[in-house]
């Protein structure tokens, strides 16, 4: 990247400096250069003053002007001439190539930490010491997006979310697989839940409508600094995958709102199994038929109230009191009675959480 950066900057100074300019590299091998067939070549005595030094030289008719972040430079300008003039030249050059590469550098740098901090590839002791080379501050709150493609086009969903946050320097946009994006949000303190959906809804709305990409987004939570990122990002993973198997009609879904199907996704698959067991005794659960499980899922949604249910069932109140008792007696629950309705709603959960085999993060 240095190489293309460095020879574009030559190239745009060669009609203004009116004489041969490059950079050559720690080895004295010239990476940039006005004169295109010198680019590659290597001058063996010149790599013998770069030295330790960052001071003007002259060596075969040019000047040579160290320059680089460490002790030791990393490149060197030259410019053809050993006068005045061409020292001027030469340390106005390593300064600006000195600035732009810095300004590249930490650019590309911020991003990458970010996706590899996101990714938990870095050793939590390097987390803050790189965070505050790269000028992180450590009370700005952020949050993590994972935006995950369902249905696709011609166009890419990463370019247009780069588009929506175009400010590189507080929001980190980067792909992880080919139908998984990442947001690194900066956001205000203090900001809401419904105020993270709604940034989600806006993705999107603007996916689906104008680009036919139809997404789902899972929003982890807001944390502050840099080193709980991989955190949020892994709720972000939990949320969509706990909305595949209980929110099935949303497509916006946040960890902070998954309530009790949070609680069953962090507990251990035997457990669950256990907790079945325990609830339906004998196969009870596979007993019951599809008009039953209706029938418990709308006096559920009714906060069960036999009457409500009924009416909304267009069923007499009879005939539900009745399909209660079958449940009654087939699994030892009676749905009238809140502890057991609560047992009963959890198990059904469990049992679906069983079934869908969500991958565990």
């Amino acid at each position: 990247m240095s190489n293309r950066l460095f020879q574009s900057v030559v190239h745009q100074m060669r009609d203004t400096i009116d004489c041969v300019i490059g950079v050559i590299d720690e080895n004295a091998t010239i990476i940039a250069c006005s004169e295109l067939s010198q680019v590659g070549t290597t001058n063996e005595f010149v790599s013998l003053d770069l030295g330790d030094s960052h001071d003007i030289f002259v060596r075969d008719g040019y000047t040579y002007k160290p320059f680089g972040a460490h002790m030791k430079p990393d490149y060197a300008v030259f410019v053809e001439g050993t006068d005045e003039v061409a020292a001027k030249y030469a340390s106005i050059l390593a300064i600006t190539l000195s600035s732009i590469k810095q300004y590249y550098d930490e650019k590309y740098d911020r991003n990458n930490f970010i996706k590899n901090v996101v990714l938990d590839n870095v050793l939590p002791g390097d987390v803050h010491v790189k965070a505050r080379e790269l000028h992180f501050s450590a009370d700005i709150s952020r949050v993590v997006l994972l935006i995950r493609m369902l249905s696709t086009n011609d166009v890419s969903a990463y370019d247009v979310i780069q588009n929506l946050f175009p400010d590189k320097s507080k929001d980190f946009v980067f792909n992880i697989t080919e139908s998984d994006i990442v947001l690194v949000k900066e956001v205000a303190n203090g900001v809401e839940s419904k105020d993270l959906e709604k940034l989600a809804r806006s993705i999107s709305d603007t996916l689906s409508s104008e680009f036919y990409t139809r997404v789902t987004v899972g929003i982890g939570t807001v944390v502050e600094g840099v080193k709980d990122l991989a955190r949020s990002f892994k709720e972000a993973q939990i949320a969509l995958e706990v909305g595949k198997v209980f929110d099935t009609d949303k497509n916006i879904v946040s960890y902070d709102n998954l309530g009790i199907a949070r609680l069953i996704y962090h507990l251990p698959t035997t457990l669950c199994e256990t907790f079945l067991k325990e609830v339906f005794k004998k196969g009870s659960i596979e007993s019951l038929d599809h008009e039953t499980l209706f029938t418990i899922q709308k006096f559920f949604e009714n906060n069960l109230n036999v009457s409500e249910t009924s009416r909304k069932l267009f069923v007499h109140r009879n005939t539900l009191v009745y399909r209660l008792e079958k449940i009654k007696k087939l699994t030892g629950l009676d749905l009238r009675e809140f502890d057991h309705a609560i047992i009963f709603k959890i198990a059904l959960m469990v049992k679906k959480y069983l079934s869908a085999n969500p991958v565990k993060f």
